[in-house]
């Protein structure tokens, strides 16, 4: 299963403005000096500037972590329209930036957020012809044509700013296909510059189902070598491949879990990469992606109807009753309430859910949340019409919706097709809506069978009904479902333990220099 360049073409479009936090978050300790690394990362997206998905969170989640612990941490993403409307505080600096590309000289400038005392520093490369538009990756459903020459100038843009905005880099995280040219280029454009040499380089596979796949004739275009179009580096199956050639380039990579680690070197689960991410050896790890605990604290959140805890647990009943009210579902306090909060696309196990009959086969109520492809929502709208007292939808996302949600839901429905890791389990867990998943990536290593959730393999409608019909069971024993409900509440998700081992994984790669 292959899928073809860009961003997928159907994706909830989350709020990119900041929410109000709940509460100051604990000061980290900081790291002794000596044990500092530098990293700079690049990405296409990063939380709450602009972002589609997983993506764009899990870079700001890990950068913020690293920068309170001390670490010089600096952020770079292109200046999207997005970008501009979300952050008016965005100031220009420094110098323009001149970039030899594919034979032409192209100018940029950078901005920058005002600097905070414990974050990182976000710098933004403008180039309005590539970056000032409507959309990230692509408009109406479709990506811009012109994809890989925007993402090629931006890693080469942010190559050349980094020695004056990240002096201390010793490290260059590039994140997904977008940024995979920027190891490639370090290597090569930039080969020989002292202060590029000396960086390692990591990459990051957040989705290796999406890996920039391009016509040969574009290796010029971008000023890459024609003699790195070879099968181990740019060329797969007649087509230029980025993340391949970005692969080829990197001292280490690393994907966001340890199972999604493992199924990528798998036929089923390589996304026809599995053959370079095999021969990478122990090159390719995995390390969980992580949420905000403060964001997602249901002791504290200001989203929710009541505020309660895994020990007293009376706000999250005032929650489910308000969730019920509002779409107009049946106010059945002894009825459990399964929510989907999910891009409504096939990878997320929609199927599973519309051939498993779950009117017939539960006395149970959903709720559906999410966009995506017209056959769903009309799968599904058609399913809420025939039952409003029992099925409800909504097709526009906000993150406000999402946290009122997971408060009110008893459990949360992920019958993914594969899943790299996943976020919504983990805040599910932390508001004590009880995963019914499929046991895959992320969420095979988040969620334990029996005392967190419910995990069922095969991926047919009759494995998600009977892992629907075993948490149903569960509920009516309320004993069994409080204990359940307590130890997912009592599981920390935060970045913490993550970032110690990306840690590791920077020293790895230093190491390999």
């Amino acid at each position: 299963m292959v899928a073809i360049p860009g961003a997928p073409k159907s994706r909830r479009r989350r709020s990119a403005y900041p929410r109000r936090a709940a509460a100051a978050a604990a000061p980290r300790p900081q790291v002794a000096a000596a044990e500092r690394i530098g990293v700079a990362h690049l990405t296409a997206e990063c939380w709450p500037f602009a972002r589609t998905g997983g993506l764009g969170e899990a870079v700001s989640g890990l950068a913020t972590v690293q920068a309170a612990a001390g670490h010089p941490t600096t952020v770079v993403m292109p200046l999207y329209q997005l970008v501009r409307e979300t952050t008016p505080s965005l100031e220009r600096t420094g110098q323009p930036l001149t970039v030899t590309f594919g034979g032409h000289i192209e100018h940029a400038w950078l901005y920058r957020t005002p600097p905070t005392a414990a974050g990182p520093q976000v710098f933004f490369i403008e180039h309005p012809d590539f970056f000032d538009r409507a959309g990230i990756y692509g408009d109406n459903g479709a990506d811009y044509p012109d994809n890989a020459r925007r993402f090629a100038f931006f890693c080469l843009a942010a190559l050349t700013a980094l020695p004056e905005i990240a002096p201390e880099a010793q490290v260059l995280h590039a994140h997904d296909w977008h940024t995979a040219l920027a190891p490639v280029y370090l290597r090569t454009a930039f080969r020989g510059q002292p202060f590029h040499d000396r960086l390692a380089t990591v990459l990051s596979v957040h989705n290796a189902g999406f890996q920039g796949h391009f016509p040969p004739e574009t290796l010029p275009l971008l000023g890459l070598p024609p003699e790195l179009y070879n099968a181990g580096v740019f060329e797969w199956y007649g087509r230029m491949n980025a993340l391949q050639g970005g692969l080829a380039f990197s001292d280490v990579a690393v994907t966001v879990s340890p199972t999604h680690a493992q199924e990528l070197r798998t036929p089923e689960g390589g996304f026809g990469l599995q053959e370079t991410f095999t021969a990478m050896g122990d090159r390719l790890t995995g390390i969980l992606n992580g949420i905000d605990p403060v964001l997602w604290n249901p002791e504290t959140d200001p989203e929710i109807t009541g505020n309660y805890s895994r020990d007293d647990l009376a706000g999250k009943r005032r929650c489910k009753a308000a969730l019920q009210r509002s779409y107009g579902l049946a106010p059945r306090a002894h009825t459990p309430l399964f929510g989907m909060s999910a891009r409504m696309v096939s990878q997320k196990g929609l199927d599973l859910v519309l051939g498993a009959d779950l009117l017939a086969t539960s006395d149970a109520q959903f709720i559906f949340l999410g966009a995506g492809e017209h056959r769903y929502h009309e799968a599904l709208a058609n399913l809420a019409a025939a039952a409003p007292d029992r099925v409800a939808v909504e097709f526009m996302f906000t993150d406000h919706i999402e946290h009122r949600l997971l408060a009110g839901a008893d459990a949360l429905l992920m019958p993914s097709l594969y899943e790299p890791c996943g976020l919504t389990q983990m805040r599910a867990q932390h508001y004590g809506a009880v995963p019914v998943a499929r046991r895959v990536g992320g969420l095979r290593d988040s969620i334990e069978d029996g005392v967190t959730g419910f995990l069922f393999d095969q991926y047919e409608p009759a494995a998600l009904a009977a892992a629907i019909g075993r948490a149903v069971e569960c509920y009516a024993d309320r004993p069994a479902w409080r204990k359940l409900v307590r130890e997912a509440m009592s599981r920390q998700f935060g970045w913490d333990r993550s970032a110690e081992q990306y840690l590791a994984l920077y020293r790895r790669a230093l190491a390999l220099l």
